[in-house]
């Protein structure tokens, strides 16, 4: 069905590459206030090349006439994957701007889902690379999977939030870097059910 390994799928793969690294640095998160700008500052890197690796794509896409795949899915693919380093990196940011020198259990947690997640999405980018579309299958269900204990996680950190913090100030802080987290996540997920559009259109 494809030929050889094209520059879509060559970018692809280092759009993925890219998403595992920046979310194993993530998940390690902080550990004291003055490390702050410093985390910011690496995460908005790893958006950085995320984005020149999707603004190559378009340029390729928009002068290239024959693509491995139809030209939507990759560009829908190519969006989906730098819709999540978007928001790792806007989750990044607040802990910055809102000094959050410190990460919670619930935030522990999310980062290890990230990193599970973009482990099964770097997976798939190679099975779609070497034409093994029904077997990336498993991996989009796997993401699908870990999205959800993502939404349970989300769920019970803002129940304990309002229930602990009384601060309004830190509350609306908490809330809204759970809110990045789980918005992450729910960007893997659409990554996934791109991958399943790919599937259903060239198996």
């Amino acid at each position: 069905m494809f030929k050889k390994k094209d520059v879509f799928f060559t970018t692809l793969e280092a759009i993925s590459d890219n998403l595992l690294e920046a979310s194993l640095y993530f998940a390690k998160g902080i550990d004291s206030p003055d490390k702050l700008a410093e985390f910011a500052k690496v995460m908005k890197d790893y958006e950085n090349k995320g984005d020149r690796y999707t603004h190559l794509i378009y340029k390729e896409l928009n002068k290239t006439f024959i693509t491995p795949i139809e030209r939507d899915d990759i560009a829908a693919l190519t969006s989906a994957l730098d819709d999540v380093i978007d928001e790792m990196e806007a989750c990044a940011s607040r802990f910055e701007m809102y000094e959050i020198g410190s990460m919670d259990a619930h935030m522990k947690k999310f980062g290890e889902i990230l990193v599970e997640c973009t482990k099964e999405i770097q997976t798939a980018m190679r099975m779609l690379s070497t034409k093994k579309l029904l077997a990336m299958r498993e991996h989009c269900i796997r993401i699908n999977e870990l999205e959800n204990v993502a939404d349970d996680a989300y769920r019970i950190s803002i129940k304990e939030a309002f229930a602990k913090i009384k601060d309004p100030i830190e509350l609306i802080k908490k809330k809204e870097i759970y809110e990045k987290y789980e918005a992450a996540t729910d960007c893997c997920e659409k990554v996934a059910h791109t991958l399943e559009s790919v599937i259903m259109g060239n198996s």
